[in-house]
């Protein structure tokens, strides 16, 4: 089992740093955003071109420069439809075909044997390789893709599956169309918890739901299904099973891996790709103890491990967020003190 981390805040805004405590901490893998709307601010006349003038890698390029550097692992999260593409970041792209192109250029980008040249006077030097891919994040969020529910036909069906398939279908296409050796494709990064309330002012989708419908839809094949089981109180252990059947936590992890079972198949792995505890200090609605971070984390994590499906367990975040309406669940607090997850982590990272 692989084990990293996911932010950024800090990967992608500051490479250096975050790559150095990277290190330190002993982390295999890094996820990192590929945002496709950043990318290609306006539509690319050869698509599939990683070159095409309307790319812009740069930001990215880093990222994957300074892993390689210090022998980590990327998982890129191909997200956010551009504006030439469809209505917004959230909503599934007019046409699956642009999506598809993208990912294309992409994994032949970071194939491991591109060559791309800086400035004029220097030598060509060849893009590190990843192999490692995830489709969006949360579709079962509506923060992430919108509309969750739609009246068809005189009865709800959840149309954020229906759409979700689109988007996994075209990454999954575009990665795979490389014929690479490693590659795999993870869908779904679906959310905790979810209302299942068409009529309610924030509709959104339980995973297992979700998932159902995203077989109906017609989505066949991935290589791992990737989910975020977070805990919905500060009460809750890992170990806990919540009440609500509309949850899939760590407590309740093996009711997700028989939905695998049913819908994709034994062979389907399951990643792990976003996971944490907040702290209290500084939250004190959501947060648990320093202690109980760095408990929770080992407990998380020999649970995991006990599963033998899962092969990836991504903590978020490196590094609190400022903002105390943000997340405080890093190992490290705003102002770079270490926290006891710090050293937890490292225990049994690699």
């Amino acid at each position: 089992m692989q084990f990293g981390f996911y932010d950024d805040a800090q990967v992608l805004g500051n490479p250096t740093w975050a790559f150095n405590q990277l290190r330190l901490l002993r982390a295999g893998i890094v996820r990192t955003t590929l945002d496709w709307g950043a990318i290609a601010r306006r539509r690319p006349v050869r698509p599939t071109d990683p070159a095409d003038p309307a790319y812009n890698w740069t930001a990215v390029d880093r990222v994957v420069d300074e892993a390689d550097k210090k022998g980590i692992r990327v998982v890129l999260a191909i997200y956010g439809t551009p504006r030439w593409a469809g209505q917004a970041r959230n909503r599934v792209p007019r046409r699956a075909a642009d999506l598809r192109s993208f990912a294309n250029a992409a994994a032949r980008r970071y194939s491991g044997t591109y060559t791309v040249k800086e400035q004029e006077n220097e030598p060509e030097r060849t893009l590190p390789a990843v192999r490692s891919w995830l489709a969006w994040n949360e579709p079962n969020n509506p923060v992430f893709l919108r509309p969750q529910w739609k009246m068809v036909a005189r009865k709800w069906r959840v149309q954020a599956a229906y759409d979700y398939a689109k988007i996994c279908s075209a990454i999954y296409a575009g990665v795979k169309s490389t014929r690479l050796a490693g590659q795999k494709v993870a869908c779904g990064a679906t959310g905790p918890r979810g209302n299942d309330a068409p009529r309610s002012s924030r509709p959104s989708t339980s995973p297992l739901v979700f998932m159902a419908w995203l077989r109906r839809a017609g989505l066949k094949r991935m290589d791992a299904y990737a989910h975020h089981p977070y805990y919905g109180h500060r009460t809750e252990k890992p170990a806990t099973v919540s009440r609500s059947k509309k949850a899939v936590t760590m407590g309740n992890i093996g009711v997700l891996i028989k939905q695998i079972n049913r819908l994709w198949g034994r062979k389907t792995r399951l990643w792990v790709t976003e996971y944490g505890y907040q702290t209290n200090p500084p939250d004190r609605l959501f947060g648990v103890s320093y202690r109980n971070q760095a408990l929770y984390m080992k407990q998380a994590v020999a649970m995991a491990r006990k599963t033998r499906r899962i092969d990836m367990f991504v903590w978020f975040l490196i590094r609190d967020e400022g903002r105390l309406s943000g997340w405080q669940s890093g190992v490290m607090t705003r102002r770079g003190a270490r926290k006891p997850s710090y050293r937890t982590f490292q225990t049994f990272a690699r």
